[in-house]
């Protein structure tokens, strides 16, 4: 819908969706439907893929073996300290097993005390992936290390979409 048409260009990319309702809501939907709801389970598994697919497609680029990654944002959307089915943690589980090292941050979430510090993140990381746009993340320096970024959220050379 965006592509080559400029008045959308403002419009937000898509980007990882999660929390309780998702799921919840599929279900109820699903229920209703007396189980015949193919679309919300195919949107559930699309959804649960991305993750998988976004680290294949790091990993087609760099070697994470080799890498340590920093997740910045653990919540499951922008603003917010809610970590509810966030993909945050799939991430973090999925790449714990494939990079150096992974490394989390988020401004908002203060019960998950593995979370450190941005700065800290950024310092001792090799690659960043943006999990939740924060809008502190836009202002943020990443000192020129490559960002995934499927939100579109931040603008820079350093940026991977």
């Amino acid at each position: 819908m965006k592509h080559e048409y400029p008045r959308l260009k403002a419009m937000p990319r898509p980007g990882f969706a999660a929390g309780p309702c998702l799921v919840k809501d599929t279900m109820q939907l699903s229920a209703f439907a007396r189980n015949q709801f193919s679309l919300g389970h195919a949107a559930l598994l699309i959804n649960e893929g991305l993750v998988l697919h976004v680290v294949d497609d790091i990993k087609r680029q760099y070697d994470l073996a080799k890498l340590t990654v920093g997740l910045l944002g653990m919540a499951f959307k922008a603003e917010s300290d809610d970590i509810r089915a966030s993909l945050s943690y799939k991430f973090k589980k999925v790449l714990s097993g494939q990079a150096r090292a992974v490394l989390t941050t988020d401004p908002f979430v203060t019960t998950d005390p593995e979370l450190r510090p941005l700065d800290e993140v950024i310092s001792r990381s090799d690659l960043l992936i943006l999990c939740a746009p924060h809008a502190v993340y836009r202002q943020t320096d990443v000192k020129g290390k490559p960002v995934f970024d499927v939100w579109g959220h931040l603008d820079g050379a350093s940026v991977i979409r």
